[in-house]
């Protein structure tokens, strides 16, 4: 009988960590959504050929999903972790950044309804209607001149739960720059300019970044309030490997 690739959702190997052993070994990793065959899943075979010869997989149901997050780097690279509603996790690693980052995509859209638009996953079109507000709040800055970009002047500024983002002022689809709030080494700001530091794990690198701004400190709350929730997220990864580790040890 031929395998039925109707509710495959994503494929392919990745170094899935035991909960036993807490060890990354090589697999072959089916993501099934929903469907009349079963529940929204992921399905592990030893390697490819046997995922496609039907062998008998260990299946893990994805339900009751928290959160999808991309594991620090410091922790492991290219990994992504799945959070359930119990503390739980599941955590595998890719082959590229590439790859995680499509793992990651994939999997916040498929359990946590996370919309894929026009721009990208995580960066909400700021013209649709029913986005949260939050999500959507933007802010008039003025980006003062620095080593390590090419353009300075008025733009607009978004805080979402992972970046921020740097928006034309004429054209607010147009994305300027990027820069993942784990990057941040420190932020602050004045009465009338927030500014922060990227360290070297940001795309364009180290950098000191300053905007001219009478939002400084909604910009600050909302920066801290989002940092704090990726630290926590972090924790309990981390708390879930060490718990991993004891059981096994």
């Amino acid at each position: 009988m031929a395998t039925n690739f109707n509710d495959i959702v994503k494929q392919g190997y990745v170094r899935m960590k035991s909960r036993k052993l807490g060890i990354y070994r090589r697999c072959w990793l089916v993501f099934k959504k929903s469907s009349s065959k079963g529940p929204r899943r992921l399905e592990k075979y030893p390697d490819e050929k046997i995922a496609y010869l039907r062998g008998c997989p260990k299946v893990t149901e994805i339900s009751n999903v928290k959160n999808v997050i991309r594991v620090p780097k410091e922790t492991k690279r290219q990994a992504v972790a799945i959070i359930f509603n119990d503390d739980t996790s599941r955590t595998f690693s890719c082959d590229s950044e590439l790859e995680a980052e499509d793992w990651h995509k994939i999997l916040s859209v498929e359990c946590l309804g996370s919309r894929i638009n026009d721009i990208s996953l995580g960066e909400p079109d700021l013209l649709a209607a029913g986005v949260q507000c939050e999500q959507i709040e933007r802010f008039n800055v003025f980006l003062l001149p620095c080593p390590t970009l090419d353009i300075y002047g008025e733009c607009m500024m978004q805080i979402t739960h992972e970046n921020i983002y740097l928006w034309d002022i004429h054209n607010p689809r147009t994305k300027l720059f990027t820069w993942p709030l784990c990057s941040l080494r420190r932020y602050g700001h004045d009465a009338t300019r927030f500014t922060f530091e990227a360290g070297r794990v940001c795309d364009r690198g180290e950098g000191l970044y300053t905007f001219q701004t009478r939002e400084g400190e909604q910009i600050y709350q909302q920066v801290h309030t989002a940092t704090l929730a990726i630290a926590e997220q972090h924790r309990r990864v981390l708390m879930e490997m060490e718990k991993n580790a004891r059981v096994e040890n």
